[in-house]
């Protein structure tokens, strides 16, 4: 494997994981007043362009980390509208 592919892993990996910690608060908390619905709208929409960017490029780190980023912040923005 390119050394550069572990490197787009590893950082797909950690700024994906970075939205876990929210997720998990939100749902215990039951609780999404303070989270924005305009920011996380329009993040969810940036991360599944990324999404179809990378699987056009055939990029595997960059499609792998969109796919659950959009995943984590989809539950979150989903959150907003159920508590928040």
């Amino acid at each position: 494997m390119n050394p550069f592919t572990i490197i787009g892993l590893a950082a797909g990996t950690l700024t994906t994981i970075a939205f876990l910690p929210q997720v998990i608060k939100t749902w215990q908390s039951k609780s999404a007043k303070d989270i924005s619905l305009g920011m996380f709208s329009i993040f969810c929409t940036g991360v599944f362009l990324w999404i179809i960017y990378g699987f056009s490029v055939g990029d595997l780190p960059v499609l792998l980390a969109n796919i659950v980023t959009f995943i984590l912040a989809f539950t979150i923005l989903i959150f907003k509208f159920r508590y928040g």
